[in-house]
């Protein structure tokens, strides 16, 4: 473990400093979008933006860091992502903000990539399992701290802002000043919808839905709150509960993937999720009153927590569902093609999640998780009738980051041997 953040710590520090920025934005431009009266359904046009800019960026980018080289990439993908959060203070527009969201996930798939890849590069079959661990602890811990950052300033002031600019901007300094070799990238090919969707019709179809569960809950939260009349600190304890949630779920939950039938662990997860979506939904009755009417939020707060507990370990549920069904040289392909379904999922969650807010209130955004996360129940238990569960060896739950890329989930130590890093 001590060698591992002796060799990669510029990389771990940088990436603490694009997750913390990234946290804190995404919860700053949901409240100000309230806060400047953006329709809900233009709220969640907006915030759309971000992941057809990631799915741009996933398709795009490997190509481009293959000729340019990962240092200079990621230097002017920060660069880029730096200088757009201070525009969304300057030139404030639903559309503008759209496009500048677009920009941002194409920024952040890029920084993902390079980091990722070059985390693969300095692990070793030994250590990678260590390796990933400690990125998925980085990257929910600083998730986590950058929502308290919205207690900063006021988000009406363009002070926060600069603080996600320079937090941003601060990334670059390990990374570039680091002495240690990029590594040479290898661009890894997605299994194709017809291949994966033979392997596991489940998988793929979770991981559709999953996606628009995720970019809506992560996305939107901060607006639901915000019309539920929580106070700028209350919306950064429940955002950062959400993080810290999901982190900590992944363990317990996975381990119990692997005992049991994991396609019954899926479904009893995502009925969970669901059942906890309608507990929220019941207890926020009168959380929307000003403050002295307002009911206390405790069990709103701990139904929350339970929700995020059931909800945010499924990515890694479904992709080593999966990885159940196909061999192990294929469990990276497959890793990429999932996540190539789940960004399409994504791209939609927001504004789909943004119309049910619209139809039934602000409670429509655990409307829309419910009716969602039920869907993967009810699917999954479909497919257990049409097929029997299947016992692979290779395969087992690791816990990952739904931001995850390819070259990061090389990283998994039940995918094939990586070779050996070179001393530099």
């Amino acid at each position: 473990m001590y060698k591992v953040l002796k060799n990669s710590w510029a990389l771990f520090l940088g990436m603490s400093f694009i997750m913390m920025a990234y946290g804190f934005q995404g919860s700053l431009l949901g409240v100000r979008a309230v806060q400047e009266e953006f329709s809900l359904t233009a709220t969640g046009f907006l915030m759309s933006g971000y992941f057809i800019g990631y799915f741009i960026g996933a398709a795009t980018i490997p190509n481009f860091i293959s000729r340019v080289g990962h240092v200079r990439v990621f230097a002017a993908f920060a660069s880029l992502a730096s200088f757009i959060i201070l525009i969304h203070s300057i030139l404030i527009h639903p559309f503008i903000w759209f496009v500048l969201r677009l920009l941002t996930g194409i920024s952040m798939v890029c920084m993902y990539t390079v980091a990722e890849s070059w985390l693969n590069s300095r692990s070793s079959n030994k250590n990678r399992g260590s390796v990933l661990s400690i990125y998925m602890v980085i990257l929910y811990g600083s998730i986590g701290i950058g929502m308290f950052l919205l207690n900063f300033s006021t988000p009406k002031n363009f002070q926060p802002f600069i603080l996600v600019s320079i937090i941003t901007s601060a990334a670059l300094i390990p990374i570039l000043l680091t002495k240690k070799k990029p590594p040479t990238f290898k661009k890894i090919n997605a299994m194709t919808f017809n291949e994966l969707y033979k392997a596991s019709p489940f998988g793929i179809v979770s991981s559709f839905f999953y996606g628009t569960i995720q970019s809506a809950l992560f996305t939107l939260l901060a607006v639901y709150a915000t019309s539920m009349n929580f106070t700028i600190f209350e919306i950064s304890v429940v955002t950062f509960l959400l993080a810290i949630s999901g982190a900590v779920a992944q363990f317990p939950v996975g381990k119990a993937s692997d005992y049991y039938d994991r396609r019954k662990v899926i479904i009893i997860s995502t009925f969970g999720a669901a059942f906890f979506s309608i507990l929220t939904i019941l207890v926020s009755g009168q959380m929307y009153l000003p403050e002295g009417l307002a009911s206390s939020k405790k069990w709103f707060y701990i139904f929350f927590i339970l929700f995020s507990f059931c909800s945010l370990p499924m990515f890694s549920l479904i992709l080593a569902h999966t990885n159940d069904y196909i061999t192990k040289d294929k469990f990276v392909a497959a890793g990429a093609g999932l996540q190539f379904t789940f960004g399409l999922g994504a791209i939609s969650g927001p504004f789909l999640c943004s119309l049910f807010m619209d139809l039934v209130g602000p409670n429509g955004f655990f409307v829309f998780l419910f009716f969602f996360h039920s869907l993967i129940g009810v699917f999954g238990i479909y497919r257990m009738k049409v097929r029997q569960t299947r016992d692979n060896p290779d395969s087992q739950f690791v816990a990952m980051p739904q931001t995850i890329t390819p070259a990061g989930i090389e990283l998994n130590p039940s995918t094939a041997p990586i070779e050996e890093p070179t001393k530099d």
